[in-house]
Order: C-alpha cells, then sequence, then structure tokens
C-alpha cells in the first residue's frame, strides 16, 4: 500500500523510532526502520527474529507510521500466529542431526558431554537420541557445543575436498549463528559458515562449502561462477530447493 505525500513533515533526527501495537492484550513493539529508497510503508514479520518492523521512507511521519501499522494488526497478528514453536535444546525435545530427528535425553549420572545413541532395541522410539550427562541447567549449552563441533568437523572435511577439486587454497573456516546467509568468503579466503548447516541434510551442508570454495576463483554469482559450483556439486538445484523451504526453519532451535 502506497502512501500518499499528502504530510511532507519529517520525523525527528536522531534517537530509536518504534511503534506500540497490541495483539491479544500484549504490546508488541514494532521497529521502525527508515530507508531513504523506500518508496512507500512496508511490514515485515522475520521468522528467524520473531519480530515485526516497518520499513518507511524518510518523508514519512511517524503518527501515518502508526496508522498503518494499526490498519494492519490482523495482518501482523495472523503471521505471528502462523510462526512455527521455538524448540529449546532441553531433555524430550526432538531435534535434527543431519537432517534425521533425534530426541534429547538426559542421561544425569553417566559421565561425558553428549554422545549419540543409535536407539537399538526399539529404545527412545525408535529414533536416535543425543545423550547429555550432567547437570539439567547445562543440556542446552552441552547440545548446542557438541551441534557446532560436529559442524566444524563436516565443513572442514567439505571444503578441503572441494578446494582440492578446484585447486584453491582456503583462509581461516570460523561458525556464526547468523540470521541473514549461511556462509560467506573473505578477499583473504577466510570462510564463515552458520553452524546450523549442521541440522541440515548432508548434502545441503556439502553444497554451501562448494558455494563458498567457489568464490575463491570468482568473487561474484555470475556464469563463470555457477559453472564451477556444479561442476563440483552437480546437486545444486536441489540443495537450493531446500533451504528456500526449510532453511528459515533451523533457527528455530536452541
Amino acid at each position: 500500500m502506497l502512501f500518499r505525500r499528502q504530510d511532507r513533515k519529517a520525523p525527528p533526527r536522531g534517537g530509536f523510532e518504534s511503534i506500540e501495537l497490541v495483539l491479544d492484550g500484549e504490546p508488541l513493539a514494532v521497529t521502525v526502520r527508515r530507508h531513504p529508497k523506500a518508496q512507500r510503508l512496508t511490514l515485515r514479520v522475520r521468522a528467524v527474529a520473531r519480530d515485526v518492523t516497518l520499513t518507511a521512507p524518510p518523508h514519512v511521519p511517524l503518527s501515518a507510521a502508526r496508522d498503518f501499522v494499526h490498519r494492519h494488526r490482523e495482518w501482523v497478528r495472523v503471521r505471528l500466529v502462523r510462526l512455527p514453536e521455538m524448540v529449546p535444546f532441553e531433555a524430550g525435545a526432538v531435534v535434527p542431526v543431519r537432517g534425521e530427528p533425534h530426541l534429547i535425553v538426559h542421561r544425569p549420572d553417566e559421565r561425558g558431554t553428549v554422545w549419540l545413541d543409535g536407539a537399538l532395541n526399539g529404545a527412545h522410539g525408535g529414533m536416535p537420541a543425543l545423550c547429555v550427562a550432567g547437570e539439567a541447567p547445562h543440556i542446552a549449552r552441552r547440545v548446542r557445543d557438541h551441534l557446532k563441533r560436529e559442524a566444524r568437523a563436516e565443513l572442514m572435511r567439505a571444503v578441503r575436498r572441494h578446494a582440492a577439486a578446484l585447486k584453491v587454497e582456503v583462509g581461516r573456516i570460523t561458525l556464526r549463528d547468523t540470521a541473514s546467509r549461511w556462509g560467506s568468503c573473505s578477499a583473504k579466503g577466510d570462510l564463515s559458515f552458520s553452524w546450523r548447516l549442521i541440522m541440515a541434510p548432508p548434502f545441503v551442508l556439502d553444497y554451501l562449502a562448494a558455494h563458498e570454495v567457489a568464490h575463491r576463483l570468482e568473487m561474484n554469482h555470475g556464469p563463470r561462477y555457477w559453472r564451477l559450483v556444479e561442476a563440483i556439486f552437480p546437486r545444486r538445484a536441489e540443495a537450493e530447493a531446500w533451504l528456500r523451504h526449510n532453511g528459515a526453519g533451523l533457527h528455530r532451535y536452541g
């Protein structure tokens, strides 16, 4: 919906702008982001951050932005309700590891940190389990640390394989928890990945490794770059389709 420039009064400079919206009796802060190239008011509900933002042109007064948000109250409410529930790393939770659901099982009396139980003889309902030793308050941290270690090991193996195929060298490999991208490659050849890729099927993680390694030869997304990617990872289309449909859901865990 376009906002007509009837009121050209600019919003106050400096400070943080937000609009309070009450949904089902609970206050919700809608962040207002001013963008110089914006031509209209745009509401967005972000699944990863689970927040609501309003992008607005600089000239639109806050009062008009507030009216716009309140007119679209039901639109916001419906999209927030549709967001998948968050799944904390706690005993009894089911989380994906390499694309397969795993049950988190607390083993307070056993030694160690986190290990995999293959659910032999029908244990855990036939589902593989991530067993966690120690006290309950440490379960979340231990599961997260375990997944990060697994992600680093898998990504390093995949990166080395693809780097050898393209005859390139890479720098440091770091893990992050980014919401906007799954991986990146710096001009120096340092690679960064989201540790949450360990929750995706292995071919998806492998694709992201190939994607970033190929940037060592082409720091762009032109035709030559995609030919390089597909030469070392022919399942590109399948991996990208999986990420489009399932990638955002990985951020609901932990």
